[in-house]
């Protein structure tokens, strides 16, 4: 007879998949966002990931569909519940009128911030802060000691899938500008030869035509060589 394999397992499982699948960033937040919400049954559930540039964080993925405000609301370190989770590493939760804690931040275009209960969790991986997770219930509601114990689990996770991914699409940008490069450099000798012009006229060239017509640089630059070797 084949055991009911819990509900927290499936959660686990679910976040570790976006690690073996390698999805983009986007992806692997929305997936964080619909596995922590399938566990907690909540009204929301947001994540913010740390800019840390800027020192700021920034609302990356949201359960209920935000498209105007996502890279949008943010806020520093220590700001609100959500700052203060991120500096603090600590987890908070609040199980009604979470608004009127000294600590929250109130952003009037965003509904979620009305509602009663709110459950902050950060996003660790090596001693870092990498984001917060926060779920939260329209009405009043109570988070148990396990369900903090298991969200903090899923958030330190989550940061491992989080920094592998961006470290994934760090390494595919730096192998395409790498590409543009090269190919850039083929299209100016070919620039260079034909209009026995020097190197700097040459990338002027490919500067103005990549502007005159909206085309990414790369995209001329291999259209010049495809041209090169027809006439060969």
């Amino acid at each position: 007879m084949n055991k009911k394999i819990p509900l927290e397992l499936k959660v686990l499982y679910q976040i570790s998949e976006a690690i073996r699948i390698g999805s983009s960033l986007q992806e692997v937040l929305d997936q964080i966002v619909k596995a922590v919400s399938n566990l907690t049954r909540p009204d929301s559930c947001l994540i913010y990931l740390l800019d840390e540039i800027k020192g700021e964080l920034v609302l990356r993925a949201s359960k209920r569909p935000h498209p105007k405000l996502l890279g949008m609301i943010k806020m520093k370190l220590g700001e609100g519940v959500t700052g203060w989770v991120a500096k603090q590493k600590k987890p908070v939760a609040i199980s009604e009128n979470a608004s009127e804690d000294p600590r929250f931040k109130l952003f009037h275009n965003l509904p979620e911030d009305r509602y009663q209960a709110f459950l902050s969790i950060p996003i660790i991986t090596k001693s870092r802060v990498v984001g917060v997770i926060n779920v939260q219930h329209e009405k009043p509601h109570r988070y148990s000691k396990d369900i903090i114990m298991l969200l903090s689990t899923i958030a330190n996770i989550a940061g491992i899938t989080i920094e592998n991914t961006k470290l994934l699409e760090m390494s595919v940008a730096m192998e395409e500008v790498l590409k543009v490069r090269k190919l850039v450099e083929r299209a100016k000798g070919i620039l260079m030869r034909e209009k026995n012009i020097i190197e700097e006229e040459a990338y002027r060239l490919l500067q103005q035509k990549s502007m005159n017509t909206r085309t990414p640089i790369g995209d001329i630059a291999e259209a010049i060589i495809l041209a090169s070797e027809a006439k060969k």
